[in-house]
């Protein structure tokens, strides 16, 4: 049998082990009595980190594409690399070019809107943990776990000051820590000039948030260059295997493989690097932990 029938079997004989994986991971349903055993969903949800929900079909049906590219490329090329390769490109390199989660901006701009909701009840004479107490319905949704603690804190009978700095650790943000300190000293001063001291944190919070979305702007900049960039290399690429495949002869011996593996892992090298620059750094909280009562103390008392 020649070198390319050999290869086609081989794909051939690849992607049906693939769609029976495939086949194998589908959803099943449950027993009403749920029975505490390892099936191949679970252990390849765990060693591969699946996602949760959509977010993990849709990276399954990627890595299944992937493989499917790469048996083509094997059969195209010779290239043995390409069959853990292209479904390693095909998943990591989307979300390496992706836009990192900011956390910051989603907290703020629920905080924002809460803040809002706060300085319109306390007008009517609501104390502050009554009117958090009252913002319970209309939290949003980032931050909607974290004002139910603290309304269960304030109603097991913790002092403002306590629920609230636990309500900081909880949202683990300095930006969150502003809000709070505000909070606190407006409880502690029983709610004098808390509307007031709201209304002005609220445009506080909307000043960040604009230079935060400026910030996200500037650098999505170079992100879309990378993008283009990498989407015309690897069209260029492909056409290249399809019209001059005997250009990358020398990209199938043991050589060239490894001079292959090299130049890919430069390229993703460059890619990481490039997200870890676009992802936000972690600022220092101004408030202390609510378990420091000492340190609790002394700031409250300034």
């Amino acid at each position: 049998m020649s070198g390319l029938p050999l290869a086609a079997l081989s794909g051939v004989l690849i992607v049906g082990g693939v769609l029976l994986l495939a086949y194998g991971l589908r959803r099943t349903p449950t027993d009403p009595l749920p029975r505490h055993r390892t099936t191949a969903a679970t252990t390849w949800a765990r060693l591969s980190r699946r996602p949760p929900g959509p977010a993990g079909r849709r990276r399954d049906l990627l890595l299944l594409g992937g493989l499917a590219g790469g048996v083509v490329v094997f059969a195209l090329t010779g290239w043995l690399l390409a069959l853990p390769l292209i479904p390693l490109l095909v998943v990591l390199v989307p979300w390496l070019l992706s836009a990192p989660a900011n956390r910051d901006i989603v907290l703020l701009e629920g905080l924002d809107r809460w803040i809002r909701t706060l300085g319109a009840t306390l007008p009517t004479g609501r104390s502050i943990a009554d009117a958090i107490r009252a913002s319970r319905r209309t939290a949003p949704e980032v931050i909607a776990e974290p004002v139910s603690l603290l309304i269960a804190r304030l109603d097991d009978r913790w002092t403002s000051r306590d629920a609230l700095f636990a309500f900081a650790d909880d949202l683990d943000s300095p930006d969150a820590d502003a809000v709070v300190a505000a909070l606190v000293l407006a409880a502690h001063r029983g709610g004098t000039g808390a509307t007031a001291t709201l209304a002005a944190l609220a445009d506080s919070v909307q000043d960040r948030l604009r230079a935060l979305r400026e910030i996200e702007t500037e650098r999505a900049k170079p992100r879309a260059v990378v993008q283009q960039v990498t989407m015309i290399t690897g069209a260029i690429l492909i056409g290249a295997l399809v019209i001059g495949r005997s250009f990358f002869e020398p990209y199938a011996t043991p050589l060239g493989q490894a001079i292959l593996a090299g130049l890919i892992a430069a390229y993703l090298g460059s890619l990481i690097a490039l997200r870890r620059m676009t992802v936000p750094r972690r600022r220092p909280r101004i408030l202390v932990r609510a378990t420091d009562r000492t340190s609790a103390d002394a700031w409250a008392a300034s």
